[in-house]
């Protein structure tokens, strides 16, 4: 005997997969309303569902204003931090608010807010965690990859940076361990949640980058990268980064997660 099964009515509906873009951003005027811009156009041309988180960390210029003004015509999620708290404040508080309301098939892409990632990048990222992998990096150190007009100094911290986390705490995938520009799983950073509570994102400065990728290698996850386009060329302004201090930050949290905690 065989069941009989009717289409009438098609399949069953699913609910729409969403991609949560997360973006710190302090005193970013000059270009932050050129990189909504970018963001909006790249999901349109897809079809995604999406919507961007901005944490405005103490900005002194018009940087919320602008990202108001875009709100009228794209989702966005704007939320201030009266003081400048940091990388890793900023983070933490973008990453939680897309937690809170993303769905488990749904993806958080976090980049920075300055324009010198590229938007459309996020579909070939997307594209990967559909197609298995938890966690996809944008990387300068795949082949393809390309950078413009970044300096030699912070080339050369960012590759021995890169170089001293794959021989002291190797994560097979990763070879870019300090990019900001990635897309998680949004179940894999609620896992991360489950299994350290508040510690998970308790770092406040650029490390804090590294740190996520550490923690989440104790879960056992699938890890990709995608040739990054770095438009440095585009940043208006100096970098907020310290290198020295972050150098210095970032070595002292290697050697303390491979011998401590």
């Amino acid at each position: 005997m065989t069941d009989e099964v009717s289409a009438q009515g098609g399949r069953r509906p699913m609910q729409r997969q969403t991609v949560h873009v997360v973006l710190p951003a302090y005193n970013e005027e000059s270009r932050i309303g050129a990189l909504l811009d970018r963001i909006d156009m790249a999901m349109w041309e897809e079809g995604f569902s999406y919507r961007v988180i901005v944490i405005d960390d103490g900005s002194r210029d018009a940087t919320a204003a602008i990202v108001r003004d875009h709100g009228s015509h794209m989702p966005i999620l704007l939320k201030r931090h009266e003081t400048n708290q940091g990388l890793g404040a900023a983070l933490r508080d973008g990453l939680i608010i897309a937690m809170e309301s993303a769905a488990e098939r749904d993806i958080i892409v976090t980049m920075d807010a300055d324009d010198t990632h590229t938007p459309g990048l996020i579909v070939h990222m997307v594209r990967m965690i559909r197609e298995g992998c938890d966690v996809v990096i944008a990387s300068r150190y795949q082949p393809q990859s390309q950078t413009y007009g970044v300096p030699v100094t912070r080339r050369f911290f960012s590759y021995a940076g890169s170089l001293l986390c794959r021989w002291v705490l190797p994560i097979q995938g990763v070879r870019d361990f300090t990019s900001g520009f990635r897309a998680y799983r949004a179940d894999v950073l609620s896992r991360a949640v489950q299994q350290y509570g508040g510690d998970f994102l308790d770092q406040d400065g650029f490390q804090c980058m590294v740190d996520i990728l550490f923690k989440l290698r104790r879960l056992r996850l699938i890890f990709g990268e995608v040739p990054m386009i770095l438009r440095y060329d585009l940043k208006q302004g100096a970098s907020k980064m310290n290198i020295m201090k972050t150098a210095r930050e970032t070595l002292m949290l290697l050697f303390k997660r491979r011998f401590g905690t």
